[in-house]
């Protein structure tokens, strides 16, 4: 049986819709012919049908809505309106409360969509949130006791933009009715649960504490340039981006976009410290413990760590 996709954008920059074209484990492809999966409606891929076609098609009932994907923001000025992002005159936030109801899934592709991402950072003039979450807050567009017909909160896919394969492989799951664990964020676990700084090139750096000061090096980038990926739950270098590289391996530190945090209100390049440990240490470490190992690691590091020998 075929899975009904309605894939909306709302206060979104397409970053989302290019990964989801970019997925090659499995493909857009793979979704339409291996999986059942039929979009309805998709902003890039469906040319034959016209938006409120579909839209008038599923709230009548006359085409089941398995699967409601939102990539973007919501924004909800001014004053609670929701026109500063419209269709045809219609807040695009009342279409998406119209929607959500009739799916069985309802997906927040990208940061954005799960915690409201850039357009939500401060000072925030269109009031942007995400579907289920305000940054870290329970709550949202939709509010935090809400579930869809299968019973599940949002499932937020999140990224800046989301992981092209994490997008297909979890509309692939559902599609084939996949149990899909969340962790208290509401992300898949199977994706969110190591970090970017496992499968990072650079981590015999970090261990050994050799760190880069200015970019375009081949050490690690967490100590001074501002680099999360200690603390940041992603599969980038678990499953690297178009199956070559991650921010990481190219010289970029990771953002954490994958945090509802993100973006953080702080210089991307720059970590910030109290004396000369930073101020955010990796997840699960303590601060004395952690100055106490730098320390007895540096000292010990091998002659080609030092040298930073090994490309990343």
């Amino acid at each position: 049986m075929m899975a009904n996709i309605v894939w909306m954008q709302t206060g979104a920059c397409s970053g989302d819709t290019m990964a989801l074209l970019c997925a090659d484990r499995p493909s857009v492809e793979n979704l339409t012919q291996q999986y059942g999966i039929n979009f309805l409606w998709h902003p890039s891929l469906t040319a034959e049908r016209r938006f409120g076609d579909v839209l008038e098609a599923v709230t009548s009932g006359r085409e089941k809505l398995d699967i409601l994907c939102i990539e973007g923001s919501l924004m909800i000025g001014p004053n609670g309106s929701g026109l500063y992002d419209t269709w045809k005159g219609q807040a695009k936030i009342d279409i998406v409360r119209q929607l959500a109801p009739l799916a069985t899934h309802v997906v927040a592709m990208g940061t954005c969509a799960a915690f409201g991402g850039v357009h939500a950072a401060g000072p925030n003039p269109t009031d942007c949130t995400g579907l289920q979450f305000m940054k870290d807050e329970p709550g949202g567009l939709l509010g935090p006791d809400w579930r869809s017909r299968s019973g599940l909160p949002v499932i937020n896919v999140a990224g800046c933009p989301a992981h092209p394969n994490t997008i297909t492989k979890v509309l692939a799951m559902l599609a084939e009715n996949e149990p899909l664990k969340l962790d208290a964020l509401n992300r898949p676990s199977a994706f969110f649960a190591s970090l970017v700084h496992q499968g990072c090139t650079r981590n015999e750096y970090h261990e050994y504490d050799i760190e880069d000061d200015v970019l375009g090096g081949r050490a690690c980038m967490f100590f001074s340039l501002g680099c999360r990926g200690p603390q940041t739950e992603a599969p980038c270098n678990t499953e690297l981006w178009n199956g070559r590289s991650s921010k990481t391996r190219a010289g970029v530190p990771c953002f954490g976009c994958t945090s509802p945090d993100f973006p953080s209100d702080r210089d991307l390049f720059v970590t910030p410290k109290i004396g000369v440990v930073p101020k955010f240490l990796p997840l699960g470490v303590a601060r004395a413990k952690y100055m106490a190992y730098k320390n007895l690691a540096r000292a010990a590091a091998p002659e080609r760590v030092v040298k930073r020998e090994m490309e990343p």
